[in-house]
């Protein structure tokens, strides 16, 4: 949030007639824990109150509301060696995705942090949960009323229709969001007035109408923003790519962070990140060329699932991490299905967002991006990728090339579950030699591919498709869910 916007919400905050359980208006520092509790306090009061944030104003005077300044510094404050705005972070649940800004007021030092409301849960500081009574913070076990408000109240919008940006100008709207990419990547013409393209992006809800002018909505900035960093509620959802020299996080070579909407920057990053791929040396027909060590297709299909699913109200913004050995693609929040469903099932939290990214032709039709991620690594004879469902993230996981003999176990139960999903949903049914296919078995070398099989149905992964056949030479097998 820029200066300017940081000088009209604390003015507007200060008309307020008093304080409320969701702002709060403090002259200087007392406590970490008091800081704590207030967050917590602040969270909830303002999902209560049906407010998208709660506010805490270090530099106002409590009863006045006048601007008084103050000497706490709260974005550069330390607990120790620990920063405090990580310290708080450790000690919230959930970690909801505060921030702190630190600025001058007419010459007066202000610190504010600005908390967005829980939605379903309350939050809670080193476990226990706070409300705001008065100018006092309470137990929110002492109020089981407004705790069941908290439980049973889900965010009031969307994430994609809440507000970026509030009332600004027409013109402000052209400035900030890349009008032209839109045209461009839908290949229709583009306006020929203003007035037109604001219609078409309110037909779209990347602008709503406002009483001063248009506000920008999340949807309109993550997808079309020249700079999220224009976007206080966004800047930390820009992409990252982090390059290592290695197998380990040791030695990072380059970092490089893409700060426009998803929509606008998306075919640089895929061509960024695959001119960081290393590559083969392939020699056919007398003719040498490189080739990359990973299918762009899989690289296109996982980034853009990392952007479609991640959960926008959790901390965290989507990462791709490049090593010696293999590409992570990571995205904040849990996956709405299991890991072992993602090539035959399909369901996002972002809607919209899917939608319009596909309609822009960045993403694949619903369900069919990772059945491509899975036949393109099959092609190049690589491992099989692994999801992975962490404490608050989803990691997907490319693999580079390594030969049948120095995989492990694992690694081969889950090519051969993928390899079956894959021949299930296109009709077929996975048999010891699509297996060896699969990953370049010689047929004098069955019984390899044999034991791979007997590996995978006693894991349970695989069943045989008709269980009562005594041949296994010409036996089939289809997934555990089919």
């Amino acid at each position: 949030m820029k200066e300017a916007q940081l000088h009209r919400l604390l003015e507007d905050l200060v008309k307020q007639p008093k304080e409320s359980e969701w702002v709060e208006f403090k002259y200087n520092f007392h406590s970490h824990e008091e800081i704590g509790r207030l967050l917590s306090a602040l969270s909830n009061g303002a999902c209560i109150h049906n407010q998208e944030y709660g506010y805490l104003v270090f530099g106002v005077e409590d009863q006045t509301h006048q601007i008084v300044g103050t000497t706490f510094k709260a974005k550069s404050a330390q607990i120790g060696k620990e920063e405090l705005e990580h310290w708080l972070a450790q000690r919230l649940n959930p970690r909801i995705d505060f921030e702190i800004y630190e600025f001058e007021y007419e010459t007066k030092g202000i610190s504010m942090f600005i908390i967005p409301a829980t939605h379903n849960q309350p939050v809670e500081f080193q476990h226990q949960a706070y409300i705001r009574v008065g100018s006092i913070s309470r137990k929110l076990n002492e109020f089981p009323e407004k705790a069941r408000k908290i439980w049973k109240r889900g965010p009031s919008l969307a994430f994609e229709k809440r507000k970026a940006l509030p009332d600004v100008s027409a013109d402000k709207v052209v400035s900030l969001l890349d009008t032209q990419s839109y045209f461009e990547l839908l290949r229709i013409p583009y306006p020929s007035s203003r007035d037109g393209v604001i219609e078409k992006f309110i037909s779209e809800e990347f602008i709503v109408p406002s009483k001063k002018g248009y506000s920008i909505t999340h949807l309109g900035a993550i997808l079309f923003a020249k700079n999220l960093n224009d976007f206080s509620t966004l800047y930390r959802k820009a992409v990252r790519v982090i390059i290592y020299d290695g197998k380990n996080k040791l030695h990072t070579t380059r970092e490089e962070i893409r700060e426009n909407g998803y929509a606008v920057g998306f075919i640089g990053l895929i061509n960024w990140i695959n001119s960081q791929l290393p590559t083969n040396e392939v020699i056919g027909q007398a003719l040498r060329k490189e080739v990359r060590m990973y299918p762009e297709i899989a690289i296109r299909e996982l980034v853009a699932n990392a952007l479609i699913h991640q959960d926008f109200e959790e901390k965290g913004f989507p990462i791709i991490e490049i090593y010696s050995d293999r590409i992570e693609i990571s995205n904040s929040g849990l996956p709405l299905i299991t890991p072992e469903r993602f090539i035959d099932e399909y369901q996002s939290r972002n809607e919209k967002l899917a939608d319009l990214l596909r309609r822009l032709g960045i993403c694949e039709e619903k369900g069919s991006g990772i059945d491509k991620v899975i036949a393109s690594t099959e092609v190049f004879q690589l491992p099989a990728p692994d999801f992975l469902i962490l404490q608050r993230h989803t990691k997907a996981i490319l693999y580079a090339y390594k030969q049948l003999k120095n995989m492990d176990k694992k690694d081969k139960v889950r090519a051969t579950y993928q390899h079956c999903c894959l021949k299930y949903i296109t009709n077929e049914k996975m048999t010891n030699q699509s297996l060896r296919q699969r990953f370049g078995i010689e047929n004098r070398n069955a019984a390899v591919a044999s034991r791979i099989i007997r590996d995978a149905l006693e894991t349970g992964m695989i069943k045989d498709d008709d269980p009562h056949t005594n041949s296994r030479k010409y036996a089939k097998y289809i997934p555990f869910w089919a």
